[in-house]
């Protein structure tokens, strides 16, 4: 089984500023980026590097997985 990405990914995003809002429907969960000014989900089970990197670009930022 791979590896989880959702501590780095997490990480990540807190660094770049978004803020965590709140749960989202099963293991979802909802966040802000100040930057794209919009709400994104992030599974918590991320495990696809191109999941993460989607996820990055809706937050308006650059790939790093």
């Amino acid at each position: 089984m791979a590896a989880s990405l959702y501590s780095p990914l997490v990480t990540y995003l807190r660094l770049a500023g978004c803020q965590f809002v709140r749960q989202g429907k099963g293991s979802h969960e909802i966040w802000y980026s100040p930057l794209t000014q919009q709400h994104f989900t992030v599974p918590v089970s991320v495990v696809s590097r191109h999941t993460a990197n989607g996820i990055l670009k809706q937050a308006g930022l650059p790939k790093a997985f």
